[in-house]
């Protein structure tokens, strides 16, 4: 999936299951769109989304 994250060996982006969570559907619609998948993979690529835009701290630069 041109290095794309996915849930486990399935070829399911998270960017997928978040966007349809996001989209205000449950776990279990989730699930019955992708059967493969179980209430932990979803929460896993919840969890995935969260640490990726979670806030980082950064070391400051000196300039000059």
């Amino acid at each position: 999936m041109s290095g794309e994250p996915c849930i486990r060996s399935l070829r399911i982006p998270v960017a997928t299951i978040v966007t349809l969570f996001a989209q205000g559907l449950s776990v279990s619609e989730i699930i019955s769109y992708y059967p493969d998948l179980v209430k932990e993979d979803i929460e896993e690529a919840l969890n995935f989304a969260a640490e990726t835009v979670r806030e980082k701290e950064l070391p400051l630069l000196k300039v000059g």
